[in-house]
């Protein structure tokens, strides 16, 4: 009963261009691994991100490397410890995970003992522009109950009202992408709280946000760069009132459950995000929607196109059925 791995790099055209404080691009590049036994596959997927010193090959090597382990019978309990978090372990714990279901013919769901809400409301991406371009995008989302808006850069309080106006109902989420100084942060924070904002995300670069447990929180703060996984959760305390849960920043499903245990004990509220990547990425995420209080699960909206069989998004909210792509 020998398990054989393979991975390979894709590329997803991106609808337009995706623009964040750090820059812009035009194609989300994944990589995936799949586990093959008796039959049976099971897939996952990682989106390599360059802020974390990750490239496409590098990943890909990493996954290709653990297949001698994997055809001597490494467990998904052993990979926690071969591979540190990241996207490399995100997409062969997530094929792990979609393999044990498959062989034991139940759901992804059922194994870790969790019941989806029949309600996800997921955000819509707002990509950083001119403030004329940001109103017009928000314009054309202005129905969804959620937005997520890209800051961080001169002129934010320009975009936020700009946004604001054209999307008057739906509620907001900022994103500074750590774009912000501290010496603007708390007019940031008031501007913010005046435009209804309903959460501020990494406002400071990593490891230079100390300043945020000395001011007013006047609107709720969540670290995402700051914190990758369980290592460093109670450095947040006092300093941020919630944490961006990604598995590609993980390491995985399962590393991201440990973490979201440990993160409501310390009194931080949870968000899952997750990078521009396919419905094979938010599959495995979503299985965190219903500890989470924002959920950002927009990735494959904003491709050219997702893998076939897909998610299915309707207005804002993301069907909670099962799925052949991965987890049953």
């Amino acid at each position: 009963m020998t398990t054989t791995l393979s991975a390979a790099i894709e590329p997803f055209p991106i609808a337009g261009r995706f623009t964040i404080a750090r820059g812009s691009k035009t194609e989300a590049v994944v990589v995936t691994a799949r586990l093959d036994r008796d039959g049976l596959t099971g897939w996952g997927e990682c989106t390599p991100y360059a802020r974390y010193g990750e490239t496409p090959e590098a990943v890909l090597a990493a996954i290709q490397s653990m297949t001698p382990a994997v055809a001597a019978g490494l467990s998904r309990s052993d990979l926690q410890q071969a591979l540190p978090p990241g996207a490399a372990r995100n997409a062969l714990d997530c094929a792990f995970w979609d393999l044990e279901a498959r062989t034991g013919s139940t759901s992804v769901s059922t194994l870790a003992g969790i019941t989806l809400p029949h309600r996800i409301e997921t955000a819509f991406t707002i990509s950083l522009g001119s403030p004329d371009a940001m109103a017009e995008a928000a314009g054309m989302a202005a129905h969804l109950p959620l937005l997520k808006i890209k800051l961080g850069a001169p002129g934010d309080a320009e975009r936020l009202g700009a946004v604001r106006a054209a999307a008057p109902r739906s509620r907001l989420v900022v994103d500074a992408n750590e774009g912000w100084h501290g010496d603007e942060l708390p007019l940031m924070l008031d501007i913010c709280r005046h435009f209804g904002v309903d959460l501020v995300e990494q406002p400071l670069p990593a490891g230079a946000d100390d300043l945020l447990a000395e001011i007013e929180h006047t609107v709720p703060i969540c670290a995402d760069e700051s914190i990758h996984a369980l290592d460093g959760l109670e450095a947040l305390v006092g300093r941020y009132d919630a944490v961006n849960i990604k598995l590609d920043k993980t390491g995985g499903l399962t590393e991201a459950l440990a973490v979201a245990d440990r993160a409501e004990s310390l009194g931080l509220s949870i968000m899952v995000g997750c990078m521009v990547s396919t419905s094979l990425s938010m599959l495995p995420a979503r299985l965190l929607a219903g500890r989470a209080r924002w959920v950002d699960l927009d990735g494959p909206l904003l491709l050219a196109a997702d893998r076939p069989g897909g998610l299915v998004y309707r207005d804002g909210l993301i069907d909670p059925g099962p799925s052949a792509l991965w987890g049953g």
